[in-house]
């Protein structure tokens, strides 16, 4: 979002908040991207603010529900209000439980693959339609093979992109696995350590696939700890998770904050990791 947006969409949330009862004088921006995550206060809500014209916010809200009545760690929804998806000047806004965040530190890998594997677990009990992770990887090509989406990629760069998003989509799907609801994205970013352990947020990412897709967006000493792993599988979820995420720093309307430098670096890794 642009600044003149991020005012439009505070407005929205404290509005929001005020009509439900809630006291919301002031909104601390917490995370900036393709929506907008605030902390409202003194009622001390987390507010997740999207264009309305984003239809995954009440699958996010439903889902969450869901997961947290089984017992998964997730980040719950704000209960002081009906738990749904509030739309006001072109803006959806969704109300969470806001966690005050421990002492910052590094996740224990053993504990990130028991909370992940908890996850799983609550998910696999789980019948809702969701996308392929092929879905995702699908969405990569399409900007790879669009110069106009990716005007300042180079040749080489491209070629090699494409290649490894096909070549590793085809060889992931021919192993024909099991596979299950998943996070989507389970990376550090979408994990809160809070007083009541390990919750993953962000839930709108969920696809199906296998849980080595999963694993690999988590960092590499986690799948050390996660039962049964198939590490041929995960290597090669690991490098196609790469290539997807190399390939939206290239993406002209990429946000992420220095995201072409990422963009080189994770290139030159990709080409490290298969030259291995």
């Amino acid at each position: 979002m642009q600044a003149p947006e991020i005012t439009r969409a505070v407005a929205a949330a404290t509005s929001i908040a005020s009509s439900l009862g809630l006291t919301a004088d002031d909104a601390i921006v917490l995370q900036a991207s393709n929506k907008l995550t605030l902390r409202l206060l003194p009622c001390d809500v987390l507010a997740r603010v999207a264009p309305a014209t984003n239809q995954v916010a009440q699958f996010e809200v439903d889902l969450a529900q869901r997961l947290a009545e089984s017992g998964c760690p997730v980040a719950v929804l704000e209960p002081r209000v009906e738990p749904r998806v509030h739309e006001r000047d072109g803006f959806a806004v969704t109300l969470w439980t806001y966690y005050e965040p421990v002492t910052p530190g590094e996740i224990a890998p053993a504990d990130y693959a028991h909370a992940l594997d908890r996850l799983h677990a609550g998910m696999r009990e789980l019948d809702v339609p969701t996308p392929h992770f092929t879905d995702r990887v699908e969405q990569a090509q399409h900007l790879v093979a669009h110069r106009d989406r990716t005007p300042a990629l180079a040749d080489a760069d491209r070629e090699l992109l494409g290649d490894t998003l096909r070549s590793l989509r085809r060889a992931i799907g021919e192993r024909g696995g099991a596979e299950q609801l998943l996070h989507g994205e389970p990376h550090p970013g979408n994990v809160l350590i809070t007083k009541n352990g390990l919750l993953f947020i962000d839930l709108e990412t969920c696809c199906r696939g296998p849980v080595a897709f999963d694993l690999a967006h988590a960092p590499e000493e986690v799948g050390e700890h996660y039962p049964g792993v198939d590490e041929e599988l995960l290597r090669d979820c690991r490098i196609l998770v790469l290539a997807m995420i190399t390939t939206w720093r290239w993406d002209r309307d990429d946000r992420f904050p220095n995201g072409r430098r990422y963009g080189a670096e994770w290139l030159d890794r990709i080409r490290a990791l298969l030259d291995r």
